[in-house]
């Protein structure tokens, strides 16, 4: 585990998220003309409006998500064997869970709801969910805690092994594989959000687990990336999305989790 590298990553996207920099832009404003320096404020304040202007009518997240949904497409068939199926945590709310005493889903819940299907159709692959708590506070309830209801309910809780320890995708292959001590030749699927699937298949293949990648839960559209339409907080939230695994891109690759910037595949991956 490298503790400091989650800890740092955290606090720095909680600084330099793109809402937060627009916050400290809009503060920085407000001082300059607190203090009468009213030509560089408005400037800046010119400045937040275009951009905000500019982000409510043109998809720029959308943009950025493409290109990472894209680099992995779905299966049109599906493998006859399958020894083993692995899906990432990030779609639960283990914290609001444990406060309502439910499983409660986000967005990406799209990866449970294929992982219980292909569960079914394979009925003799191995299971494993992996998903700790990626908080910085200290004992809060963790995804595999929380998730296990579902998967009960779901008719496969007595099959599913959980790795209630990662944090990020980088332990979420360290861990994993160490629970599912895959055997050479065989086949894995791997389950997460498409703009996800480039830097998870990069984390497994550079600790020697190539797994074939399921993505789900897209959010882009070829079509939609130069049309306008209003909807600011819509366009700020896949800007921010698109942003964070960006930077996680680039992060993995300079702190040598990944071997790639944007990765393809393993190469011996089947």
């Amino acid at each position: 585990m490298d503790p400091s590298f989650f800890s740092l990553s955290k606090w720095l996207w909680l600084l330099f998220s793109p809402t937060h920099l627009l916050l400290w832009a809009l503060l920085a404003a407000w001082l300059l003309l607190l203090a009468g320096r009213r030509r560089r404020g408005l400037q800046l304040l010119t400045l937040l409006l275009g951009f905000l202007l500019l982000l409510t009518w043109l998809p720029i997240g959308d943009g950025l998500l493409y290109p990472l949904e894209s680099r992995f497409s779905a299966p049109s068939r599906l493998p006859k064997r399958v020894d083993g199926i692995l899906v990432l945590g990030g779609s639960v709310q283990a914290e609001l869970g444990g406060y309502w005493k439910e499983v409660e889903l986000n967005e990406a819940a799209e990866r449970l709801t294929r992982f219980i299907e292909l569960a079914r159709r394979y009925p003799k692959a191995k299971l494993i969910f992996t998903g700790g708590s990626a908080s910085l506070r200290p004992g809060l309830p963790t995804e595999a805690e929380q998730i296990r209801p579902l998967f009960e309910r779901a008719g496969i809780g007595d099959r599913v092994r959980y790795d209630d320890r990662a944090r990020n995708t980088h332990e979420n292959a360290l861990f994993s594989r160490r629970l599912a001590r895959p055997r050479p030749g065989e086949r894995w699927l791997l389950v997460t959000t498409a703009f996800h699937m480039p830097r998870a298949v990069g984390v497994f293949c550079h600790q020697g687990w190539a797994l074939q990648p399921i993505p789900v839960d897209h959010r882009s559209m070829p079509e939609q990336l130069l049309r306008p339409r209003p909807d600011l907080l819509a366009h700020l939230n896949n800007l921010q999305v698109a942003l964070h695994e960006w930077l996680g891109l680039i992060a993995y690759r300079l702190s040598g989790k990944t071997s790639a910037l944007l990765p393809s595949g393993c190469g011996n991956a089947s």
